[in-house]
């Protein structure tokens, strides 16, 4: 392979940056424009995971004084020969030591190179390759740990013990055909069916999990709703921390739907403030009515607003009792303005519990966090060391092997020959190979690492 480097580090104004070079020219590439300050000695002849002071030499002339860090493979990220420049943080300087390194026939590297090229030299699988890039999306807690679990082997292990099991049976069934005089199959065929009845069992836990990981990575899709003038933009501004929406007392002052993530007790928000919801003739609110609509559709959450201080009229009334079949929380807003209200009619129609709370004087907002607390981490985002598939390509492989598994039971139970029973396992083993990259393609492996950000 060729040597690549690239930066590492935000471009921005900071207080450092890194250039990481990685390939077996590294240090000989460094040993030309490295300049130690205190010794002769040459990078290329210090010892492994130790770091140096010195200039950065295009030439003569002095481009910045420098940190590197030696790191000598198969022990690195990559399992290559790596260096790593820590200079001063400007944008300016910190591409100019980038272009000297380049100068020296070093390729600039492409996105995700360098964890592609630690998958590709065996040191970590495709499912922590893709681990890394969630830990550095992740958007709350939660999301961190889950990534972090994935990243450490958790994936893994888990797709390797499945494998394990399915090559056993595989090699089991093809031994038996080979060699019938001293291997029988006896007894094998409930044997088989028990093992893949908790292998789907095992691989439906996986996919299920699939949609509760989606909303650790991208955070619970939040759309609040409700009729003009009730709040709504108020409490997107509260619950965001920051005014991100334009709040009067003009009914219809939101005509779009404005998005912000914020972060509640571990998990990520991505709340969605819509347009009030009412008979209009304005066209430009119309459209904002029905986007607003479509974006309630969308929600693994929705958040009511009803105005605490008027009637709930008959249109408001088909309105929740629609979206009485998503997971909602009911909000009676302005409590500051009116007396205490009564809310067991709104919670026999709406069959959930009903909030009071005031986004002007920021009442309420504890037993609503503990609601939305309740309703996702306790019951099915609580984190105790279960794991969860956060990418569609992970999913569609277990769903592909989960297939596989069916098609092995129906076999048995059309008492078809055990040959059959093997293509069908190893198609399964092969699809959960895909998921750890044992399996995969070129093409396939290229447009992953695409996906990911510049100098990782």
């Amino acid at each position: 392979m060729d040597t690549i480097a690239a930066i590492s580090t935000g471009l921005s104004n900071s207080g450092i940056s890194i250039i990481r070079v990685s390939g077996p020219e590294t240090f000989e590439v460094m040993d030309k424009i490295f300049s130690a300050r205190n010794t002769e000695k040459k990078l290329s002849a210090q010892k492994t995971h130790t770091i140096h002071y010195g200039f950065i030499k295009d030439g003569e002339e002095i481009i910045d004084e420098v940190l590197v860090s030696v790191m000598r493979a198969p022990h690195t990220y990559t399992a290559e020969h790596v260096a790593e420049i820590n200079c001063h943080g400007g944008s300016l300087v910190t591409k100019k030591v980038l272009e000297t390194v380049l100068k020296q026939g070093v390729r600039l590297a492409e996105a995700g190179e360098f964890t592609k090229r630690a998958f590709l030299n065996g040191r970590i699988d495709l499912s922590k390759a893709e681990a890394v890039m969630e830990v550095i999306r992740a958007k709350s807690d939660l999301a961190l740990k889950n990534s972090m679990a994935q990243l450490q082997g958790r994936v893994l292990k888990e797709i390797s013990d499945l494998r394990e099991v399915m090559i056993h049976h595989t090699a089991f069934i093809e031994a038996a055909l080979d060699d019938p005089e001293h291997i029988s199959l006896d007894g094998f065929t409930n044997e088989l069916k028990e093992s893949i009845i908790k292998i789907r069992e095992r691989l439906k836990k996986l996919i299920d999990s699939a949609e509760n990981g989606r909303m650790l990575r991208e955070g619970i899709r939040t759309v609040i709703l409700g009729k003009p003038n009730v709040g709504k933009s108020s409490l997107l501004n509260l619950l965001a921390g920051e005014e991100r929406a334009i709040v009067t007392d003009i009914a219809g002052t939101t005509r779009d739907t404005i998005e912000e993530t914020v972060t509640i007790r571990g998990i990520a928000l991505s709340l969605i403030d819509t347009a009030g919801i009412r008979s209009t003739e304005d066209i430009v609110e119309k459209i904002g009515v029905e986007k607003a609509k479509k974006a309630a559709e969308d929600a693994d959450l929705i958040l009511y607003l009803a105005d605490a201080t008027e009637q709930v009229l008959e249109e408001e009334k088909e309105l929740i009792s629609l979206i009485a079949r998503k997971k909602s929380i009911i909000l009676l807003n302005k409590i500051d303005l009116c007396e205490m209200p009564d809310t067991s009619a709104l919670e026999k129609l709406t069959g959930q519990k009903v909030l009071c709370i005031s986004a002007k004087n920021e009442e309420g907002l504890e037993e609503l966090y503990d609601t939305i607390e309740q309703m996702f981490f306790q019951n099915e985002l609580s984190y105790n060391e279960e794991l969860y598939i956060t990418g569609e390509r992970q999913k569609q492989a277990l769903q592909s092997a989960y297939e596989a598994a069916g098609q092995v039971l129906q076999s048995i139970e059309a008492g078809l020959p055990e040959d059959f029973y093997s293509i069908d396992l190893m198609q399964g083993y092969e699809s959960l190979g895909e998921i750890t990259g044992e399996s995969v393609d070129e093409d396939l492996v290229n447009t992953i690492f695409r996906e990911f950000c510049m100098g990782k």
